[in-house]
């Protein structure tokens, strides 16, 4: 895999003392609520920023499931977010924490904010890895950002390209030739 990267945008130390902060922050803000926090994660993207920063939150919480893929096959393009599972676990009249990898186009977040609304939460904030600020939309707002990055395909830490790269350590650019 090493091979396959032009540069490291984010090394894993770095990955890691974001999240612990991150982390922090959601703890405080959830600290005490009843009923406790729930976490949707994106999948697949998300898995690994969400194993991380779970074990940061000293709450009660609970996660429910949803899959979506906006990235098909090996498109470095984002397309129409298609919902692969529909969301697992009863939300309603509980405070809900959206966790991603990535937020860029905002279809997916967009997407899936709506999709829980209709099941009537208390709350729903997003919490993003990373966050292309020149992409993101005014109207999809993550509420706790790991990293702003410019807009380039990245890989590594849970982001894929072909479902390839996932565990990856770092946050990665990938070698031109190999996307296109």
């Amino acid at each position: 895999m090493e091979r396959d990267i032009q540069r490291i945008l984010l090394h894993h130390d770095q990955i890691a003392e974001r999240v612990r902060q991150i982390g922090a922050r959601i703890a405080t803000m959830y600290d005490g609520r009843e009923p406790a926090l729930t976490i949707v994660p994106i999948l697949s993207g998300s898995i690994i920023f969400l194993a991380d920063l779970i074990r940061e939150l000293p709450l009660k919480m609970k996660i429910a499931l949803v899959q979506v893929s906006t990235y098909p096959g090996r498109s470095v393009e984002a397309g129409e977010p298609q919902t692969l599972i529909e969301l697992t676990g009863d939300i309603r009249g509980r405070d809900v924490l959206i966790v991603d990898d990535i937020l860029d186009s905002g279809r997916t977040l967009r997407k899936v904010r709506e999709m829980l609304a209709a099941h009537e939460p208390a709350s729903i904030r997003i919490a993003v890895l990373l966050r292309k600020p020149n992409k993101a939309p005014s109207d999809v707002q993550a509420d706790f950002v790991g990293f702003d990055i410019e807009d380039e395909f990245v890989v590594g830490y849970g982001l894929d390209f072909g479902d390839h790269y996932r565990n990856y350590p770092h946050i990665g650019v990938l070698r031109p030739e190999l996307i296109q």
